[in-house]
């Protein structure tokens, strides 16, 4: 992406937007595809490791990354690093978005993290560490954020879901669980905003090309034949997952959906989930 110039104006142009797990990933994409549009960010993340997570998650680094890019395309970004699952922290992160740049119009509940397990052998800790990010940690942001879209009268909420929340999947079943609830969650507050100029989807995306995925331990999940498989090596195993024979969309792909949905081209969609399925969602109900 290059710089804007001052005289350009994006559809997102003087608008406010609050993205959780910014820090790297999908939330670093949809950062800079709204900063691109002329939104101000307020970019969250946890900035830690979890431990049932086998992977290691975003740094300070890596949020200062995100505030460094967003800020090359001539916008503002304040950046956060804080907690989803605490309400003092993510609350106040909405009160300072409105406070720095007056309003909060647009939010992305986008944190999420992903373990697996047998349904059998996941415990209490690994259930509970995933429910409260990928679930608790969503209902918290969008509580803190509609308040003040409430009050403006206006606003677009949107919640990264997964197609793991359209279907079950071995291995998955706290993580699934989770995604599931997102849906149910945007499904329920739509309801409860329809009158009040909010929007609240979600987005299901198919799998991502992000550090969520390329790891050591997902490679082993889904090629456990395999001794220490490169990414090369593992990527049919993931191709043979999706109809369109895709082993993994890029970030990009999916902030496409998130951008729509947070601009007046959507002012009249709703309640909704858009499916970055590579066709899988041909075969749901």
């Amino acid at each position: 992406m290059t710089r804007r110039k001052e005289h350009d104006m994006g559809r997102l142009e003087g608008r406010t937007a609050m993205i959780t797990g910014a820090a790297r990933g999908q939330g670093r994409s949809h950062a800079l595809t709204l900063a691109a549009e002329g939104a101000s960010v307020v970019a969250v993340d946890l900035c830690a490791d979890l431990a049932t997570i086998p992977y290691p998650l975003a740094t300070p680094e890596d949020l200062a990354e995100t505030k460094r890019l967003v800020e090359s395309l001539g916008v503002r970004c304040h950046t956060v690093q804080g907690d989803v699952r605490d309400t003092d922290a993510i609350e106040g992160a909405a009160a300072d978005a409105v406070s720095r740049f007056g309003s909060l119009d647009i939010a992305v509940a986008n944190a999420g993290v992903c373990g697996f397990g047998k349904f059998w052998e996941l415990d209490d800790r690994s259930w509970d560490e995933m429910i409260g990010v990928d679930l608790t940690g969503v209902f918290k942001t969008m509580r803190a954020v509609v308040r003040p879209m409430l009050e403006q009268g206006s606003g677009r909420i949107v919640a990264t879901s997964s197609m793991g929340g359209r279907m079950g999947n071995p291995n998955l079943a706290h993580y699934v669980a989770a995604k599931w609830g997102v849906i149910g969650l945007v499904k329920t507050l739509s309801l409860e905003t329809a009158s009040s100029g909010i929007t609240v989807n979600a987005v299901c995306p198919a799998t991502v090309d992000t550090a969520m995925v390329h790891n050591e331990a997902f490679y082993g999940l889904f090629c456990p034949e395999l001794t220490a498989p490169s990414k090369s090596e593992v990527e049919s195993a993931y191709a043979a997952m999706s109809p369109m024979g895709v082993p993994w969309v890029s970030p990009e792909e999916i902030s496409k959906s998130v951008l729509y949905l947070a601009s007046d081209d959507a002012r009249f969609v709703s309640g909704t989930t858009i499916e970055v399925s590579t066709g899988a969602s041909a075969s749901m109900p």
